[in-house]
């Protein structure tokens, strides 16, 4: 190439207007560099597969609900910007207490871990819960599964859709469970033993109350689907972890099926890690492209930036966005035993 051509696309200052749209920031924000135009892209990206025939799928880990993020992915979720989400068992469980009406506090970072353990109070950086208010729940979410058919094992889609039904009947205000339910998309949680769901159950059954397992090898299958049987499928990560592997992974697991697509059509992450330490939460999309889960011609990004700070940018930006949410062709779920899906026309 010419130098010419090299030095064809200069940078844009931004320029105050006025506007208060976010969307409109974001617009103008793919004319500067680093993480900063990297967001702009991602918001186009999450854009494009708004207007294609797209599986959404979402994958979210770190104490997202704890910092505050809940009721941005009840609006992804109520509104349809995603079709699916993976998520932790941490997530979900806080999600759960906050639904039930309990909160989280904030708190300096420095403050005595020692003093707070005397208090039965847990900590997350600089965020708090109640513990005792944790163990309520985690006996709750035992006494749930209690009541579910012990002969067989759950997928964990089933089981958080009938939890979502279950708790929509006492919920405080939606949480990411129970919009989910109502809204007819399906929640996967893969490490769902890594976290206070799995220690409800498994202190349920100490006590010798249930003998529920889960399926979580159901999950592969169905999330194989989801990727293999849609006109394009689309991946959006807020972390690592294993939610983005286990998402990532459809695309290689729907190849035995005979029926795979090339890799995902779109893919955006927000990350913090970096790839060099060889781990999958901070690897890069290109990398993914050589397992076959990303499409060789993929629209994708990836943003460096704390998911705190990007999701509330983003969501906002989408929410002005009326038309596009509104005319989206999306799939509409069947969450019976089976799981099973078509794209809306």
């Amino acid at each position: 190439m010419r130098k010419s051509d090299i030095l064809s696309k200069p940078t844009r200052p931004l320029k105050i207007d006025g506007s208060k749209s976010v969307s409109a920031l974001l617009e103008k924000m793919q004319g500067i560099s680093f993480q900063g135009r990297n967001l702009a892209i991602a918001y186009q990206v999450w854009k494009k597969m708004l207007g294609d025939r797209v599986m959404i799928m979402m994958g979210m880990s770190g104490a997202m609900v704890p910092a505050g993020m809940r009721r941005l992915v009840v609006y992804l979720i109520k509104h349809r910007l995603i079709d699916c989400l993976v998520t932790t068992g941490a997530n979900l469980f806080h999600d759960i207490h906050e639904t039930l009406g309990r909160l989280h506090f904030q708190c300096s970072p420095s403050i005595d871990d020692v003093h707070l353990q005397k208090h039965l109070i847990d900590r997350m950086y600089d965020t708090l819960a109640d513990e005792e208010e944790f163990r309520e729940a985690d006996a709750m979410i035992g006494r749930f599964a209690a009541t579910l058919d012990q002969s067989r094992p759950y997928t964990t889609r089933e089981f958080l859709n009938l939890l979502g039904k279950d708790l929509a009947r006492r919920a405080k205000e939606d949480g990411i469970v129970t919009a989910a339910y109502r809204a007819g998309i399906p929640l996967y949680c893969p490490a769902v033993g890594d976290s206070s769901i799995g220690i409800g159950i498994a202190e349920n059954r100490h006590e010798g109350k249930n003998q529920f397992t889960f399926d979580v090898i159901g999950d592969v299958l169905e999330t194989a689907h989801l990727a293999s049987d849609s006109p394009n499928s689309g991946v959006v990560y807020f972390g690592g972890g294993t939610p983005k592997n286990f998402v990532q992974q459809t695309e290689v697991t729907a190849a035995f099926m005979r029926n795979a697509t090339e890799g995902h059509k779109y893919a955006m992450q927000i990350v913090t890690d970096a790839p060099h330490w060889g781990g999958l939460s901070g690897c890069t999309l290109e990398e993914a492209q050589s397992w076959g889960k990303i499409a060789h011609d993929a629209s994708m990004v990836t943003v460096h930036c704390d998911s705190t700070i990007a999701m509330p940018v983003l969501v906002s930006a989408l929410a002005e966005n009326g038309a596009l949410i509104r005319n989206r062709k999306k799939p509409v779920f069947s969450l019976g035993r089976e799981l099973k899906f078509s794209f809306s026309r």
